[in-house]
């Protein structure tokens, strides 16, 4: 019988090299127990949960039912919603979460894979937009990391760039380790505004304009940002309202993903074929954390993947070309 707890502590307490293993257990559970998603293979003519044998068969299910459906498995209240901004005219996603506990593991344990204990650090977070409003998931991850850093200059900040700057000033004289994580029309903003030169400030950037930029190619962002902040390169984090775990770049702009998180790429106009390495579709995520709504999403994104694993992302897709989203309508 299929424990969820036992699958939680399986999946944050090992190295996943069963991870096709666990990801087949997660497919059968959530045939059985989310009906939403139960409905989307049928739809696809897959009738039998036994007929999957192999995590290429899984179907990934389309991340826009999130903005019309109640993707849950189970009977279990959630004890929080996260929502998304709504900028895109699309309506915003709302994430049941029915634990979480888990959410918090994995973005604790997500984190000091890829940057060591948050207590060595002094953790700053520029993200006017997501302050703004109520629901954001990358605002509760923040505030955990910074409550957790426990340095007395950690903080949030919306619009005080000039407080920010002397911050910055006083952690650099200090040579404190130091991140700051900002949504990208924030950094730029506060880098039009001011400039310092901190070479070992760690600036982790949440990708989007929010409308409120023109956007900008990456390297140009990253390159403003450089000079703003006098850094060799900027790191970038991978997350969105419908997940519960995060991928990083280091400042190249390929994305790793901790143990419990992979990524596959799928043609652009069949969701369910599947491209070869340095091929350019759909960005689809295995995140085995979403043990209690859906494992399996197909994103928005265009990105491709190399031999290692590691993934970038190159756009935004047009979902008039993707087939399946008619069971929206159900």
């Amino acid at each position: 019988m299929f424990k969820t707890n036992d699958f939680i502590n399986n999946i944050f307490n090992s190295n996943l090299k069963n991870f096709d293993e666990l990801t087949l257990q997660a497919f059968a559970y959530q045939f059985d127990n989310n009906k939403l998603y139960n409905q989307y293979c049928k739809h696809n003519k897959i009738e039998d949960k036994q007929s999957i044998l192999n995590i290429t068969q899984i179907p990934f299910l389309p991340i826009q039912f999130f903005k019309s459906k109640k993707i849950i498995c189970g009977t279990a209240n959630e004890e929080i919603i996260f929502t998304s901004s709504s900028t895109s005219g699309q309506g915003e996603s709302k994430h049941f979460v029915t634990d979480i506990s888990i959410y918090k593991n994995s973005f604790f344990k997500a984190f000091e894979i890829f940057y060591g204990p948050i207590k060595d650090y002094c953790f700053l977070a520029l993200l006017p937009s997501y302050l703004e409003r109520n629901g954001s998931s990358l605002i509760m991850m923040c505030d955990e990391l910074i409550k957790t850093s426990k340095h007395p200059l950690s903080n949030f900040y919306l619009h005080n760039h000039a407080d920010l700057f002397e911050v910055l000033k006083e952690l650099n004289n200090k040579k404190h380790k130091t991140i700051l994580l900002g949504a990208t029309f924030g950094l730029l903003d506060f880098a039009e505004e001011f400039q310092v030169n901190f070479p070992e400030l760690i600036v982790i950037e949440t990708g989007g304009m929010k409308g409120r930029k023109k956007e900008m190619i990456r390297s140009e962002i990253h390159e403003i940002l450089q000079n703003g902040f006098g850094v060799n390169k900027i790191h970038s984090e991978y997350g969105m309202t419908e997940l519960l775990s995060q991928a990083y770049s280091n400042g190249d702009g390929l994305f790793e993903c901790p143990p419990w998180m992979k990524v596959k790429i799928s043609d652009n106009t069949d969701p369910f074929s599947f491209v070869n390495e340095n091929k350019s579709g759909v960005i689809n995520i295995i995140d085995l954390a979403n043990i209690n709504s859906c494992c399996f999403i197909q994103t928005q994104d265009i990105g491709k993947q190399n031999n290692k694993g590691q993934f970038e992302v190159l756009g935004r897709l047009d979902y008039s070309d993707i087939r399946g989203c008619s069971l929206l309508t159900v």
